[in-house]
């Protein structure tokens, strides 16, 4: 009989020198029980023995009056001091553990999709904290961002290739969260052998192309998929701008659906001759163009020559990836909003992004409003979108819902 990838974790005793972590007395334990998963070192009490510890270490987590909270991964180098491993106290991860967690992942991400192309681990969301994993058929591209991953990244390899059949899995250490917790940026191939050549990916009735050595992040942004397929709605018989456009997400999906003309902006030529790329193997290159350039001022030179879209998306990098960014953040995303606003034909449609954990969706489209009003533009709300069900949320954490996009009709 095969196990249920909803089973209960298999429990696992602890060492009996398991080292012990304890709140301080004013630390928010409430929250930990009811799910948020991280502790900060100013909630942690740090003596010379929890300072000693290794980046990385399982240790047991009590509150302020010595009650078990579960168990936790150290890192004393990190602001985020302790991540929550399960909150049962008794797991651990072990090869079990790690089987238990991704089938678990893949399970829902195989009710999702058809064809073996999407996130398949999303961090504290899927129970592996500081972990993301991309999939690209038989190649798993494992961003491991937290220590404790670091450390376990080669029994967590073995489980991975054992459920899903992967046959190459490539470590990514490009992420951000890397550096904050004091781990190194080295890249490597920890099953087979990576590819020599980028990987086509079909989404949205369009081909990609993904860079999984020398691309962004894991290679192509899987979390923008559903609102891709919902802004191509609109693109059939329209001439389309994607501006901040990688590796031509917005446009190529905007072709597929029936869109006149494309043209993708990026500051990165590697992006956009792999967009270029994606537009020869999807059939549509003699109705796509590129410009190289920053993206301000690319919206100023196509303002000067009185062009107009019937569907404009706008995709910047994170503006607000931290709170000391946020207002300038917001500044950013109005300026973007007041500089492509003009640009959409009346009764078109413009596509507004942020993947800033710290704007939130509020403070995202107030911004977007003020740059649209001051473009002289009215607008209606069309549709808020979110990443894609690949990317669950953790309710408990904000930070887990970063992906926003407002798509309007002016």
């Amino acid at each position: 009989m095969t196990e249920s990838p909803d089973a209960p974790e298999p429990a696992a005793d602890a060492p009996a020198d398991l080292p012990v972590v304890r709140l301080k007395p004013k630390a928010n334990a409430r929250a930990i029980r009811r799910g948020f998963p991280w502790v900060f070192a100013d909630e942690l009490v740090t003596d010379r023995r929890t300072k000693a510890l290794e980046p990385g270490t399982i240790a047991m987590l009590e509150d302020a009056e010595r009650k078990t909270l579960g168990r936790v991964a150290v890192n004393p180098k990190s602001k985020i001091i302790a991540r929550m491993i399960d909150t049962g106290g008794r797991g651990i991860p072990d090869h079990a553990w790690f089987v238990a967690r991704l089938k678990r992942a893949l399970d829902l991400r195989e009710r999702l999709y058809d064809a073996p192309f999407y996130r398949l681990v999303h961090a504290e969301a899927d129970g592996l904290p500081g972990v993301v994993i991309d999939r690209f058929g038989d190649v798993a591209v494992i961003q491991p961002n937290a220590a404790w991953a670091d450390v376990l990244i080669e029994p967590l390899a073995e489980a991975l290739a054992e459920v899903t059949g992967v046959t190459t899995i490539l470590k990514n250490a490009g992420g951000r969260g890397r550096s904050l917790e004091g781990l190194d940026a080295e890249d490597m191939a920890l099953r087979g052998a990576a590819p020599d050549a980028p990987l086509r990916v079909e989404m949205n009735g369009a081909t990609y192309m993904a860079d999984l050595t020398g691309g962004q992040k894991t290679g192509l942004f899987y979390d923008q998929r559903e609102n891709q397929g919902f802004a191509a709605r609109f693109a059939r018989g329209q001439d389309v701008l994607d501006v901040f456009s990688h590796v031509g997400g917005f446009a190529l999906a905007a072709l597929a659906n029936g869109a006149a003309s494309a043209l993708s902006v990026d500051g990165s030529a590697p992006a956009l001759d792999l967009a270029r790329q994606g537009a020869e193997a999807s059939g549509v290159a003699d109705r796509f163009d590129t410009r190289q350039g920053d993206a301000f001022d690319v919206l100023a030179e196509l303002g000067e020559e009185k062009r107009r879209f019937g569907l404009i998306v706008c995709d910047p990098p994170a503006f607000a990836p931290a709170k000391p960014a946020l207002e300038a953040g917001l500044r950013a995303y109005e300026r973007v909003a007041k500089m492509s606003a003009p640009l959409v034909s009346p009764g078109g449609i413009l596509v507004l992004c942020s993947c800033s954990h710290a704007a939130d969706l509020a403070a995202f489209q107030g911004a977007s409003l003020r740059g649209i009003g001051r473009a002289g533009r009215r607008a209606q709300l069309l549709y808020t979108g979110q990443a894609g069900p690949d990317h669950p949320l953790l309710p408990q954490l904000a930070e887990s819902g970063y992906l926003k996009a407002l798509v309007f009709r002016l």
